[in-house]
């Protein structure tokens, strides 16, 4: 009788065997973006340049409290959707992620899994909320701009359509031709996991800590690793 062990290792195998196309989110599963340029820092630098323009008021506490920049983001965009403001904003947070690209810790296994990966046939594309230009920036850094190229999806002025909203994940599988069934996306967070089923496609569950793992699992995540090892285990195998 099979172990559960050699069961969850069936079926990561089974998901790695399907996938023709790999959906990589990119702060958790490629990177840790704020390794050393914290997020709070970031989130908190946004608010105070609102508060200096008297706009303070268009975030709430809470969304203050959780020192997410793509929260405050989002909060000022569902007050004034689509408003130079929001676009001033948007840049600023772009520039910070730039900022954070020189500091970046890469995820262990992830240079060598996609490049991998991506010797063997199968197609990658990188589906964020981060800008573009930043996911750009970290992959040219890291000689692996032509593992993904041109299929980056990234943060646009359409901030009502990030994950979860699909939005990022249909334009990569549009783009590329891919049925959502022959698809993978690899994600750390429950807006990854929505995004993911909304589209129809495969999920993975990465979580680099057990607080991670247990957002995922409280999501709905039936299958979360905790390292990208064992992938890169069975594409060689």
């Amino acid at each position: 009788m099979a172990t559960d062990s050699e069961n969850q290792t069936e079926r990561l195998a089974e998901l790695i065997r399907s996938a023709r196309v790999v959906l990589w989110d990119f702060d958790g599963p490629i990177c840790r973006l704020f390794a050393g340029h914290s997020a709070e820092t970031v989130a908190d630098g946004l608010v105070e340049w609102l508060a200096s323009r008297g706009l303070r008021g268009l975030v709430t506490e809470t969304e203050r409290d959780s020192l997410d920049p793509h929260l405050v983001l989002r909060a000022v965009d569902r007050r004034h959707p689509g408003s130079d403001l929001v676009t001033e904003l948007e840049e600023r947070l772009t520039k910070e992620e730039l900022r954070a690209t020189a500091t970046a810790m890469p995820t262990a296994y992830a240079d060598v899994l996609i490049q991998t990966w991506r010797a063997g046939g199968v197609r990658m594309a990188v589906t964020t909320n981060n800008s573009p230009r930043v996911v750009r920036a970290y992959l040219d850094d890291r000689g692996l701009t032509t593992c993904f190229a041109p299929h980056i999806y990234g943060r646009t002025q359409d901030l009502h359509r990030l994950k979860p909203d699909p939005h990022c994940l249909n334009r990569a599988l549009n783009a590329m031709g891919a049925a959502p069934a022959a698809a993978l996306m690899i994600g750390d967070s429950p807006s990854d996991l929505e995004a993911a089923r909304r589209a129809g496609v495969p999920f993975l569950g990465y979580a680099r800590n057990e607080r991670k793992a247990k957002l995922l699992t409280a999501a709905g995540a039936d299958r979360v690793v905790g390292s990208l090892e064992p992938l890169l285990e069975l594409l060689r195998d």
